[in-house]
């Protein structure tokens, strides 16, 4: 069977928006799937999933979802029948009863990873400076110019509200284990692929594959999507 009945929804992480999947989107429209960024707040976990739903709501027949990092929670907060299978790219995969937090913390942060704090506003913004050395290093000048000028930033409250019973407990699920990340430790996403019993992909990539390797975020993808198709 084809992939063309089978659409990819893509939820970006914190300080990012939906850009950051702008070299991922071509690759996987040329193979005749329809692709959707779904546009999240980052205001609060429950916000956020409100606007996956409603991204999902525009969609007919099955859907390969994917979350990046923080999305990884999005994601797996959905119990939508359309959602077939889960992708995550470097994602943070708590488990029920679990925060963003918890599983973000559970190793000791890498040297050239930045210290956040939120404002009194409950808001935290990401370092200009860092989206070089920790956020995207591989990415270019330019790149990275975008990314911290689009950056949108994310609220206490998104990474500090327990989740309840993930989807990829019920859904078959895919992680793509950033080797290279400084912002989630490698040994936390190989903990959190291995608790889910993901398809695992490791890579020498990045924390932000999806604009510094596309090829192999687009390659994940369409292994879940053909997965899904010959169901």
């Amino acid at each position: 069977m084809g992939t063309n009945k089978v659409s990819v929804v893509l939820a970006h992480g914190a300080w990012a928006d939906g850009s950051s999947w702008s070299k991922v989107i071509g690759p996987l429209k040329a193979e005749g799937m329809d692709v959707v960024a779904a546009p999240l707040p980052l205001t609060s976990l429950q916000d956020d999933l409100a606007a996956l739903e409603r991204t999902l709501q525009r969609i007919d027949g099955p859907v390969v979802l994917v979350g990046h990092a923080y999305a990884g929670a999005v994601v797996a907060s959905t119990d939508n029948d359309k959602v077939r299978a889960l992708v995550y790219i470097a994602g943070l995969a708590p488990d029920e009863g679990e925060t963003v937090a918890d599983v973000f913390y559970r190793a000791e942060p890498h040297p050239q990873a930045p210290k956040l704090a939120p404002g009194d506003d409950g808001i935290i913004w990401f370092p200009n400076d860092a989206f070089a050395a920790a956020f995207a290093p591989n990415a270019s000048s330019e790149e990275l110019d975008v990314l911290a000028a689009v950056q949108r930033p994310i609220a206490v409250a998104c990474i500090s509200t327990p989740v309840g019973q993930p989807l990829w407990k019920s859904r078959p699920s895919w992680f793509l284990v950033a080797e290279q990340d400084r912002m989630i430790a490698v040994e936390t996403q190989q903990f959190m692929a291995d608790r889910m019993k993901a398809q695992v992909r490791s890579h020498p990539v990045d924390h932000t594959p999806s604009v510094t390797a596309p090829g192999v975020v687009r390659d994940i993808i369409l292994e879940a999507v053909h997965n899904v198709a010959a169901d």
